[in-house]
């Protein structure tokens, strides 16, 4: 049974829209923002070079360096079952990191060298061993299949490039009773700018084939103390 729980979205507001210029800026796409909603829309190869870009020149929003709530709740209400996980698109490592320090065997891919460098720096200085890789998710072979997975908004952007590559990647690194723990930008609260977003029929639709819903929600990320846009929280678990 999917335990769904749904929360009114702000309806614009000051703060909020600072927010999302704030995010377009570091992003350096405001002209495209309509028309892709941000770097997601973009080819492969030219996506990977934009992330190298942000990472190299610091304008990460995505990146805050605090480990998500949201997974820290999955966790920690017994949502998140197994021993080892599977991160995909893990930046420079602090969800991973976290994962670790709770005792899960963590694997964490990330698309350019540059977070995962950092990321390794981190993990050797929490004192916990996480085998990071890089390479594209759609493609690289990861091993598996994992008790769980986690990711922080790539479904959400991915599905515009290649869904067909990614449902193909899932299914390899996943089996029966894997758990999955998506975060994505919510579409019920629109934006020129931001994370990518996603309505419930469409994940539902998406996913739906090799997932059952768990659980749905929304909650918001905590990008800055202007920004939280609204997501949302989908757990699931393999067919």
């Amino acid at each position: 049974m999917t335990r769904s729980l749904v929360e009114e979205p702000l309806t614009g507001g000051q703060n909020l829209l600072i927010g999302l210029r704030t995010w377009s800026t570091a992003m350096g796409l405001e002209n495209q923002a309509k028309r892709t909603n941000g770097i997601s829309g973009l080819g492969p190869d030219e996506y990977a070079a934009q992330v190298r870009e942000r990472y190299a020149s610091g304008q990460t929003p995505w990146d805050t360096g605090v480990p998500s709530p949201e997974l820290i709740r999955v966790i920690e209400q017994g949502d998140f079952e197994g021993k080892t996980v599977l991160e995909f698109g893990c930046g420079s490592g602090t969800n991973s990191i976290e994962l670790a320090r709770r005792g899960f065997s963590v694997t964490a891919v990330d698309l350019v060298e540059l977070p995962i460098q950092r990321a390794k720096e981190k993990a050797q200085r929490a004192g916990v061993r996480i085998d990071f890789r890089v390479g594209d998710f759609t493609r690289i072979d990861l091993g598996g299949p994992y008790d769980c997975l986690f990711d922080s908004s790539v479904y959400d952007g991915i599905r515009n490039r290649d869904l067909s590559g990614f449902l193909r990647a899932l299914q390899n690194v996943s089996r029966p009773g894997t758990r999955w723990l998506s975060l994505a930008g919510s579409a019920r609260e629109p934006t020129s700018a931001g994370p990518p977003v996603v309505r419930e029929e469409e994940f539902r639709s998406e996913l739906g084939g090799l997932f059952r819903f768990l659980e749905v929600r929304e909650f918001r990320f905590d990008i800055g103390p202007n920004f939280q846009p609204l997501a949302w929280s989908i757990l699931m678990e393999r067919k």
